[in-house]
């Protein structure tokens, strides 16, 4: 369930709910200098990494995060949310919740938190290990790879836990 109308904040696992028929789901990693994007499908099984778009002034992000919603008929956002490890929330939480306000004074659609807790570390060893890929390939790659990360695990609480 959402938080309220005004603020549609969700639980992950009530994002189904929100959603029109053929919707997507955006995935969002924030970073300081990027953001990281990944896109589910339409049967919210599999997240896939999309772009990495350069932090700009929020307008200019808005406009390019407003143009990847049309273009690809997103329904909801998950964003990471970078909780400490003792689970507390410090300035890096609190600046994904503010971007999360400041997009929904823009645009109607529900948000989803994720604990992105070491997402880019599991998507960094990833691509090391198992992709091999050099630094200069992971460094183009990480952002939009910690994305779908993000998303993916959303996507398995709405599978796994619809409605809690």
């Amino acid at each position: 369930m959402c938080l309220t109308p005004d603020m549609p904040i969700c639980k992950p696992s009530a994002l189904k709910a929100q959603l029109a028929r053929n919707q997507t789901i955006l995935g969002l990693d924030l970073g300081t200098k990027t953001i990281g994007l990944a896109l589910s499908d339409v049967g919210y099984m599999i997240a896939s990494p999309l772009k990495t778009i350069a932090r700009r002034k929020f307008s200019q992000d808005m406009a390019e995060l407003s143009d990847i919603i049309q273009k690809h008929n997103v329904g909801a956002l998950v964003l990471g949310l970078p909780v400490q490890m003792d689970g507390s929330e410090g300035p890096r939480a609190q600046a994904t919740r503010s971007f999360a306000a400041e997009v929904l004074k823009r645009i109607d659609l529900p948000i989803a938190f994720w604990d992105e807790r070491l997402s880019s570390s599991a998507v960094e060893r990833m691509l090391t290990d198992e992709a091999d890929l050099s630094r200069k390939r992971r460094a183009e790659v990480v952002d939009k790879a910690a994305a779908a990360y993000i998303l993916q695990g959303a996507l398995e609480i709405m599978r796994n836990h619809p409605q809690d």
